[in-house]
């Protein structure tokens, strides 16, 4: 009997269903008495795998619903999607039209399921991303200041930077107070930290975005970073190699870790020095830096071991 696949696509009132390979769509609603008419269903089918797409925040609710019913369930990158429905050529875009390509798309990769971060984990990212969000326009407003030279405009520019700094202090506070004041987070903030280059925002943004860190293997938790590289061939050609998707606010968290390791970390210092010996170029160097730097995180966390180099 062939494996059972289920594909959602999720909208602000209702749900559209589609079930490979039977062909089977259906329509519930958003809400309680939806949700658990689609449980009952779904449990009935004993479907191998139940995927849903990320729509902005829509999702959370639908898949924590299906998870506590027992149900393999696996939320995934809308830009995934719309890759694969464009290799399949599916131009047309409509609820059922989704449901049914996010199925065929979870039965052709054989999507695995995937937990879901528990209600302080997702808080903790959504304090991190905000932090990130607040930086980012501090930044944003320095340049603007650079920029200026009307006085009253400077003054204005100064007042906004102070507040957003104080915004910014509340939240590392706000940050600071879960990390601390969970036992597991602590123990894990702590492990990460003794790595020269993981300061406590790198190992508080690795604990929100990547709660998976230490229960994958390298390839796997490389690979939802957004640093496995992919290769272009065809016959005798081979183009270069990439890296991309996964999690931003992951990879850009190990860059950081990468930049400030290549310098003062013995190890990744020696990694670095080695690759770029050989005549790899340093942006290249670097990427490798940051995947050596994840592969060591995981299994560091796996082995609940600090960081000792030998």
């Amino acid at each position: 009997m062939d494996s059972i696949t289920v594909g959602i696509d999720v909208s602000k009132d209702h749900l559209d269903i589609a079930v490979r390979p039977g062909g089977e769509t259906f329509v519930v609603e958003r809400n309680a008495a939806g949700l658990e008419r689609l449980a009952a269903r779904l449990t009935a089918l004993s479907p191998y795998i139940v995927a849903l797409e990320a729509s902005g925040g829509f999702e959370v609710i639908a898949a924590a619903a299906l998870t506590a019913a027992g149900l393999p369930v696996a939320v995934v990158n809308p830009a995934q999607i719309r890759a694969f429905a464009k290799a399949l050529g599916q131009r047309a875009k409509t609820d059922p039209i989704d449901a049914a390509v996010i199925a065929h798309f979870a039965e052709a990769i054989k999507l695995e399921p995937r937990p879901l971060p528990d209600e302080a984990t997702r808080l903790l990212a959504d304090l991190v991303a905000r932090r990130r969000q607040i930086i980012e326009m501090i930044g944003a407003e320095r340049q603007r200041e650079k920029r200026v030279t009307i006085p009253r405009l400077r003054k204005s520019i100064a007042r906004l930077i102070k507040t957003l700094e104080k915004e910014l202090s509340g939240l590392d506070a706000d940050i600071d107070d879960a990390v601390r004041g969970s036992p597991a987070w602590r123990e894990k903030e702590d492990l990460l930290s003794t790595v020269p280059g993981i300061g406590p925002t790198i190992a508080r943004t690795l604990i929100a975005e990547l709660p998976e860190l230490g229960q994958l293997t390298r390839r796997q938790v490389a690979a939802l970073a957004g640093l496995a590289p992919f290769t272009r061939q065809s016959g005798q050609w081979r183009g270069r190699s990439f890296i991309g998707g996964g999690r931003t606010a992951v990879r850009s968290a190990l860059f950081m870790g990468a930049m400030v390791g290549k310098k003062h970390n013995p190890v990744l210092k020696a990694f670095f020095d080695r690759l770029v010996a050989a005549g790899k170029p340093k942006m290249v160097a670097l990427i490798a830096v940051a995947r050596k730097l994840l592969t060591i995180l995981n299994a560091m966390l796996r082995d609940n071991l600090p960081w000792k180099h030998a």
